[in-house]
């Protein structure tokens, strides 16, 4: 694990400053560029799929979808959008959670999951944890269980884990990468 570890820290660019002053950007796209780290990454987070018993993967708008649908490919399990509100046709759910500074809202299709399904949540990045916590809350009122949340790498210091472990209730955390 240690060689992906590397492999993927490799490919992952410092921007400074971005989106605002203060801040350090992870930036993956030399990472999805690169054939041999994205093929790593992906292969990396299906075994965790498949660790998880899950039956269908849910990814994150928007970095969640390029990481989470090869995942689900690989693994041979189905995906579904977690979507910011507004932008999925039909009947949905919707969960709303806190920002810093207000609120947002993400939907999943009504019909997309069910009670037999196992979900593993797939993200770029775990930073406060309010997205996923509003994941989790979401696939278990749509009536399926939560297998696990899988991202390619967690912001240790901005204490997500912290926020997600109690409502995960078991369900594991991975992080491929702590920073």
């Amino acid at each position: 694990m240690t060689d992906i570890r590397e492999l993927l820290l490799s490919r992952i660019r410092d921007v400074a400053d971005y989106p605002e002053p203060g801040v350090m950007f992870k930036d993956i796209t030399p990472l999805l560029a690169d054939p041999a780290a994205f093929t790593a990454l992906t292969d990396a987070l299906a075994e965790i799929a498949e660790g998880t018993g899950a039956t269908k993967v849910v990814g994150l708008e928007a970095r969640g979808f390029i990481l989470g649908a090869p995942v689900a490919v690989r693994a041979g399990l189905g995906f579904i959008p977690v979507r910011k509100a507004g932008k999925l046709p039909g009947a949905t759910l919707a969960q709303a959670y806190d920002l810093e500074y207000g609120s947002a809202e993400i939907e999943v299709h009504a019909e997309d999951l069910t009670a037999g399904d196992r979900v593993l949540i797939v993200d770029d990045v775990l930073a406060t944890g309010g997205t996923a916590e509003a994941s989790v809350q979401l696939i278990r009122r749509a009536g399926a269980e939560v297998a696990g949340l899988a991202v390619l790498m967690e912001l240790g210091f901005l204490s997500g884990r912290a926020r997600l472990e109690p409502a995960l209730k078991g369900a594991p955390l991975e992080a491929l990468l702590t920073v």
